[in-house]
């Protein structure tokens, strides 16, 4: 009898999801007028969106990574601000700082360009640590204090921070603890050849197409208490912990073989975050169920960034997706 309640709840929970989230595709289509290809950039936009979380980019200048955020915060109805992260850039300069008034004989709060629903900060790797840490409070926290007072961030904050792989001269890498913080890492690779005719054509012409608010913040909002309501089986569950703990204890998966590549596995943000994904991902293919093919989809993006690899795997030219690809075809799928 109780199987069948379940069954009954899915199905509800399944047609809520359907009908909530329409706009998925409205939010593609919009944003399409003005990106070419990147499907799998603007996916990983949304999940970051609906699932609270924040995504690191990695990939070449010129991929439309700003544009992608802008086109999203326009389509979204959302306030946007760009922050150019550079050797000089100082935390105040992120969050503001207090400002003393001559007119009041005080001082005067002004805000900095954290306060956005979208913020893109461009080439993280260029700024100190003193920047990075107070950009990843701000994104843990979703406050910041400036002075003695706290402030609350708007709500949705979504932050894309792009990371310049070829240019490693003058960067500070992030530590491990705050790349830790990044919902998804996500590379994206040049456009295809076909794409990128499109691309060349319409720039050349000017004629990108004006793009329209077509969700409000507030819907948004509600899409993600939504997302939490998509059901995921204990099954699914257990394969997530599963892909996580092979990546601690690989012996206990019969992947021996990846122990001495592995320096360090996924910590429990890993798994908290693979499963938001998850369900994101279900979600954005509207489905009220989370199945092991949405939990695949995402896995890359979630864990590349969590694995450490050791200078025996660097040596052998071994990364950690090829870490996660071996993991994947061992665990067994439910």
């Amino acid at each position: 009898m109780e199987m069948q309640n379940t069954s009954v709840d899915i199905r509800a929970i399944n047609e809520k999801i359907e009908r909530e989230s329409a706009f998925v595709d409205l939010l593609h289509l919009e944003m399409n007028k003005v990106i070419v290809g990147q499907k799998h950039m603007l996916e990983r936009l949304l999940i970051g969106l609906l699932g609270n979380g924040h995504i690191l980019l990695e990939g070449v200048p010129g991929l439309a990574k700003t544009l992608a955020i802008n086109t999203l915060s326009k389509a979204v109805k959302g306030s946007f601000s760009r922050i150019q992260f550079t050797p000089d850039l100082l935390p105040a300069d992120v969050i503001g700082t207090m400002i003393y008034n001559m007119k009041v004989n005080d001082f005067s709060i002004k805000k900095g360009p954290i306060f956005a629903n979208f913020v893109l900060a461009d080439e993280i790797n260029r700024a100190p640590a003193k920047v990075q840490s107070a950009l990843l409070e701000a994104m843990q926290e979703h406050q910041v204090t400036i002075g003695d007072e706290t402030f609350k961030l708007p709500e949705p904050f979504l932050v894309m921070a792009t990371q310049n792989p070829i240019e490693q001269e003058g960067t500070y890498p992030l530590p491990e603890a705050q790349v830790d913080r990044f919902m998804l890492k996500t590379v994206i690779d040049y456009p295809k050849l076909a794409d990128e005719q499109i691309i060349m054509r319409k720039n050349l012409m000017g004629s990108f197409e004006k793009i329209n608010p077509v969700i409000s913040l507030d819907q948004i909002l509600s899409a993600r208490s939504s997302v939490k309501e998509v059901y995921m089986d204990e099954k699914i569950e257990k394969y997530i912990l599963d892909l996580i703990f092979a990546t601690r204890f690989p012996d206990e998966y019969r992947l021996g073989e990846l122990a001495p590549l592995i320096s360090y596995g996924a910590s429990p943000r890993g798994s908290i975050n693979l499963a938001m994904a998850s369900k994101c991902y279900a979600f954005i293919k509207r489905r009220g169920y989370v199945i092991p093919e949405d939990v695949r989809a995402v896995v890359h993006d979630v864990l590349r960034h969590r694995i450490g690899v050791t200078y025996e795997a660097e040596a052998e030219n071994i990364t950690s997706v090829d870490l996660i690809n071996k993991i994947i075809n061992e665990v067994e799928v439910p």
